[in-house]
């Protein structure tokens, strides 16, 4: 399962050609060239910014930033919480430690 299998380089089938050879062709000068073409009109639709859709944009935006926003301040003051009541708990256990250690 884990030997590495080598491929075999396949072997050549039939009879083989040999290349064909290219014959130069002789180029008549006086012909017209052809007309340039009409350069094809751009795929996607051009997008006009106008100004309702700025302040509409600019309105997304804020929201997203206020939304982000408040996510990682909650974030943060649940780490700070978090924090303090493991804080407190370590007092408290040190506190209790203490007064069994005065008792003996």
């Amino acid at each position: 399962m884990f030997q590495p299998k080598i491929p075999t380089m396949p072997q050549p089938s039939g009879l083989v050609t040999p290349p064909a050879v290219v014959q130069p062709t002789t180029i008549t000068p006086g012909t017209p060239a052809p007309a340039p073409a009409a350069a094809p009109e751009p795929s996607r639709p051009v997008v006009q910014l106008t100004p309702g859709t700025a302040l509409a944009l600019v309105g997304a935006g804020t929201a997203v930033v206020l939304v982000v926003g408040t996510v990682l301040v909650s974030l943060l003051l649940a780490v700070a919480v978090t924090s303090a009541s493991v804080a407190v708990c370590a007092v408290v256990l040190r506190s209790l430690i203490a007064s069994d250690a005065k008792r003996r």
